[in-house]
């Protein structure tokens, strides 16, 4: 299909031709509507709307650009939020029954900071329960399918914001990110998605505020639109204890990076994590096509010997922090991830617990050393193809049984561990059609740097028919008027 609607362009498009009065926001508004009308039945990645509210901000904005006022950065830009995030006036449910007609009577700070920046909620993204899964289903709203292949997941947990995305439905999307939630969605549907260093993004509702264990992020179809919401989300803010002071205006002018430069890491399982065998082949034939124009690029693995254990404690006392008042009061309403993952927590001992926060401490300082030489590492961004959307997790990985729905995620869960930035970048089709991509890990507050690798590889890889990023058969998707 041919991409000629507003909804269709990218956000960096969009914002440069409402900034020179060619597009009006009640244009390009109106165009994701439509889009969200004709595509959402069939996808379900967009939930709860408030179409009154931005049709009554798209006028305000277009007037606002007639009258020749200065712009904010995403003046008039539709945009999606999780159904994680609180926003005013607009059902939040969390993917939880326990929240269904839950209405927030003010916006949490990254939503509200996005408003300030000009940009008008449209409507929420769907996730799993509390955001707990790779597959986005819950029981208020069902399951989110992939706009590749219908039978198949969109991922988790920020599949709503990239299904929305890849399909044009919304140009910039907002998404989090505990053990891949904004990276394995983003891959899944061809998209790009940024794990930023944590206290970049500032939150006011992280419980356990001194862990870089959980962070909001941006969504979107390029790299420069990832930039330029990314702007609009971050800034310091005493609200949160890891936030730190930044250039919020430099995070939107993609830094020019001499790929010849760069030297690079190159793991196909970051030294043990499950990875399909057919990803394995599709990562080191894509990685044919790029690998030429780095400085260096070697395969090294880092050490994550311990990750796993490390990594399912600390989802424990993340869980517990996050969910024992509700498992307590209302346990029948929740689904099997979330208890599955208190209960594990309740059970975990203060010893198992100190032990895991001083091996993330170990692994950190090791991951510091290991970029000593070099300057990104890149490994794929998912650990298996879409799997069916009616199945919990990935089961079986190269005849192997995971123990758990969190064993599969280890090739991005465990680069949680180290707090570094991460940028989900999509790299052509897969052998079963759905889209492929890699993770690109930057230096500690590298963010910028990484953005700008990613922007480089990302042009790089627009020419060749077999790399370029993805785009879904909308007119396949499309419901009947």
């Amino acid at each position: 299909m041919s991409m000629s609607e507003p909804c269709d362009l990218t956000a960096v498009e969009a914002r440069r031709l409402i900034g020179r009065k060619r597009l009006s926001p009640v244009e390009l508004l109106e165009s994701c509507i439509a889009r969200i009308e004709m595509v959402n039945p069939t996808i379900n990645a967009v939930v709860a709307t408030c179409y009154d509210r931005a049709r009554d901000e798209a006028r305000t904005a277009t007037e606002a650009l007639l009258r020749g006022d200065d712009l904010p950065p995403l003046h008039g830009l539709p945009l999606g939020v999780k159904d994680l995030s609180n926003t005013e006036g607009l059902r939040t449910t969390y993917g939880s029954p326990i929240y269904a007609d839950f209405v927030p009577d003010k916006d949490e700070r990254i939503v509200a900071s996005l408003r300030k920046a000009g940009a008008i909620v449209v409507g929420k993204t769907n996730t799993p329960e509390f955001g707990a899964g790779g597959n986005t289903n819950n029981a208020v709203y069902g399951a989110t399918v992939n706009p590749f292949d219908t039978a198949r997941t969109a991922g988790g947990s920020s599949g709503g914001s990239a299904a929305a995305l890849a399909t044009g439905m919304l140009p910039i999307c907002t998404g989090s990110d505990t053990g891949g939630s904004l990276r394995r969605p983003a891959t899944y549907n061809g998209v790009v998605a940024l794990r930023p260093t944590v206290g970049l993004v500032p939150s006011d509702r992280r419980p356990l505020g001194f862990t870089n264990y959980g962070t909001l992020g941006p969504m979107a179809r390029t790299v420069g639109d990832v930039a330029l919401l990314l702007s609009g989300m971050a800034g310091g803010d005493n609200i949160d204890p890891l936030s730190y002071p930044h250039d919020v205006d430099a995070l939107r002018r993609i830094e020019e990076i001499d790929l010849g430069g760069l030297r690079v890491a190159v793991s196909e399982d970051l030294g043990g994590a499950p990875v399909d065998n057919g990803l394995r082949k599709v990562f080191r034939d894509t990685l044919a096509h790029y690998s030429s124009v780095f400085g260096s690029c070697v395969d090294k693995d880092p050490d994550f010997t311990t990750a796993n254990d490390v990594f399912w404690i600390l989802r424990g006392v993340y869980f517990v922090a996050n969910q024992k008042e509700r498992y307590d009061n209302h346990r029948d309403q929740l689904g099997p991830n979330v208890l599955f993952n208190t209960e594990a927590g309740l059970k975990m001992t203060v010893e198992e617990i100190a032990w895991a926060e001083a091996e993330q401490t170990r692994i950190y300082r090791n991951f510091q050393s290991y970029f000593e030489n070099f300057d990104v590492l890149i490994c794929p961004g998912a650990p298996v193809p879409p799997f069916p959307v009616d199945q919990r997790a990935p089961e079986i990985v190269n005849g192997v049984k995971m123990e758990h729905y969190i064993s599969a995620s280890a090739i991005s869960s465990w680069l949680t561990l180290t707090g570094h930035p991460v940028v989900a970048l999509p790299i052509g089709l897969d052998a079963t059609g759905t889209p492929f991509g890699i993770q690109i890990v930057g230096p500690r507050h590298g963010d910028r740097f990484v953005m700008g690798v990613a922007h480089a590889l990302e042009a790089l890889l627009s020419h060749n028919e077999l790399t370029r990023r993805p785009i879904p058969d909308i007119r396949a998707l499309a419901v009947e008027a």
